[in-house]
């Protein structure tokens, strides 16, 4: 197990370092379990960017459904990431209902269809980024988290997402939802060009303000003391900060935060729980 555990390690370090670095603040012995289950959001999130063409993304991601159902033993067991996953999957108790659902929805991103409005960019968020934040606490402390696992998905993943708002842009993928490009009257010639304009600023602007709102409510969630429980929360600390870049940013020129700063802000969580509660916390 200490192999595959090494494998899921440096995979989630070069595919997703934030939260390779949030699982650092964790009790060392829920690492392992922490790696497999990023190693399996990384593996299906990037699904699109390794096949290329849907055909070959959908088959991708059935295999990880199928893994899940328990239709793949001897190909589960050789594969690293499938064999830690299920192995944490017993451990913890994680939800294999919750996780064939978080394969379905990437299944929207291997497609060009745009979201259609908020509320379903919402239930994707849910599906994805707050299913992995929900997971995360069960491995860390024994409960879901619902509550406040539901609002920092979606916040987590509306300031991600407009990090990438170019690279979607440009291969004409859009997830900024249609109701808001319509309100704000933005072209989508112009978007897919990647020209900005006074509309698709304010668009932008907007779905910052959604993200900034469901941010404020997760805080307002987030579960007393012990600092296990806080930890499993450690990526909110990048939302605040990450919206703050993007304010002062051109939509296709997105201002990131340098890698030392995000490190940075999540060990400044990590010592003080205050950060990511939004008041003060002596613990």
């Amino acid at each position: 197990m200490a192999d595959v555990s090494g494998y899921c390690a440096e995979l989630v370090r070069a595919a997703d370092r934030d939260r390779y670095l949030a699982a650092l603040f964790a009790p060392a012995e829920h690492r392992g379990a922490l790696y497999a289950l990023c190693a399996f959001n990384s593996e299906v999130a990037r699904v699109r960017e390794v096949a290329r063409e849907p055909l070959p993304g959908e088959i991708r991601l059935q295999w990880w459904s199928d893994v899940l159902r328990g239709e793949r033993g001897g190909e589960a067991a050789a594969n690293p990431v499938a064999a830690a996953l299920l192995a944490s999957i017993e451990r913890y108790r994680l939800s294999r209902d919750q996780l064939i659902e978080l394969v379905e929805a990437r299944r929207f991103d291997l497609y060009d269809e745009p979201v259609a409005t908020l509320d379903e960019l919402e239930t994707y968020a849910d599906k994805t980024s707050s299913a992995i934040f929900s997971l995360t606490s069960r491995i860390l402390c024994g409960a879901d988290a619902e509550a406040v696992a539901e609002p920092a998905g979606r916040a987590y993943t509306i300031a991600g997402l407009m990090r990438v708002f170019p690279l979607h842009a440009a291969r004409r993928q859009l997830y900024v939802p249609l109701e808001l490009i319509e309100r704000h009257a933005v072209k989508m010639a112009d978007i897919f060009a990647g020209r900005s304009s006074s509309g698709l600023n304010a668009c932008l602007a907007e779905l910052r303000n959604v993200a900034r709102q469901h941010l404020a409510a997760a805080r307002g969630q987030l579960p007393a003391p012990p600092r296990e429980a806080l930890s499993a929360f450690l990526p909110l600390a990048l939302v605040g900060p990450t919206l703050d870049r993007l304010e002062h940013s051109d939509a296709f020129a997105p201002a990131e935060l340098a890698p030392w700063r995000r490190q940075w802000l999540l060990w400044r969580a990590a010592r003080n729980p205050a950060r990511l509660l939004g008041g003060v916390w002596q613990g």
